[in-house]
């Protein structure tokens, strides 16, 4: 009996050896980052640069698609340079995650970020978007100390309608915790976007019901003028 065992043993562990190695799958995600797909991006936004660097101490607008689809965007602020660095799906710990990247080397007079409604949607909680935000803002703030920062809030739209109660919880801890912060503001797109009965305004978005149509970003461009820092001569590091 002990020999048969034996033999079978040895037999297995042949096979095992002649076996190839399992082909090596996709990149694996680290846990900072919600998908390895943005890399293709920031590829795209370091090409971009190198063709036509960006201005130094500009706007910088960065965070899902609904920055990312903003093509207007420097035409809707006049006068102002504004730099557009959004890339489509991301979450908020994505801008924090790629901030040496498309944050700290334009030294910006002001940071815009809008994420969050897809961190919600991938079962992220409200309490996880207000920490998420914190390290934002302590990781863009580590290079440049003195740059504004405005959050965006999350906004409702109809295909995500079943979220507002999770979108109105995370706005209101981000809102609660903004102010308790230096320089950092928060923008409310979110009840503007709604109708008298507190539902999403369909004609501010497209045919998904989630992406917004022109007269989507006319009331963000209306919404967000406001908040806007004009004053090229802000120190964004320390001397």
């Amino acid at each position: 009996m002990h020999t048969l065992l034996l033999a079978s043993l040895l037999t297995f562990l042949a096979a095992c050896a002649s076996t190839p190695a399992p082909p090596i799958g996709p990149p694996q995600v680290p846990g900072q980052v919600s998908s390895a797909d943005w890399e293709q991006d920031m590829q795209r936004f370091a090409a971009a640069d190198a063709v036509t660097p960006p201005p130094k101490h500009a706007l910088l607008f960065i965070g899902s698609s609904s920055i990312r689809f903003w093509d207007t965007l420097a035409t809707d602020f006049p006068g102002l340079p504004v730099i557009n660095r959004g890339f489509g799906g991301s979450e908020i710990r994505d801008s924090t995650w790629y901030a040496d990247r498309i944050v700290v080397p334009y030294a910006p007079r002001q940071v815009l970020i809008y994420a969050g409604d897809n961190d919600l949607a991938s079962g992220r909680s409200p309490v996880q978007l207000r920490d998420d935000f914190r390290r934002f803002v302590a990781r863009v703030r580590h290079d440049l100390p003195r740059v504004k920062i405005a959050y965006i809030s999350n906004k409702p739209s109809p295909s995500r309608a079943h979220l507002l109660a999770a979108q109105r919880k995370a706005n209101s801890l981000i809102r609660q915790d903004i102010a308790t912060m230096a320089n950092v503001q928060f923008i409310d797109i979110f009840t503007p976007m709604l109708d008298a009965q507190g539902r999403p305004r369909e004609e501010l978005f497209g045919e998904d019901r989630l992406h917004m149509n022109p007269a989507g970003y006319e009331l963000w461009t209306r919404v967000v003028a406001p908040y806007l820092s004009a004053d090229r001569s802000i120190p964004v590091t320390d001397p």
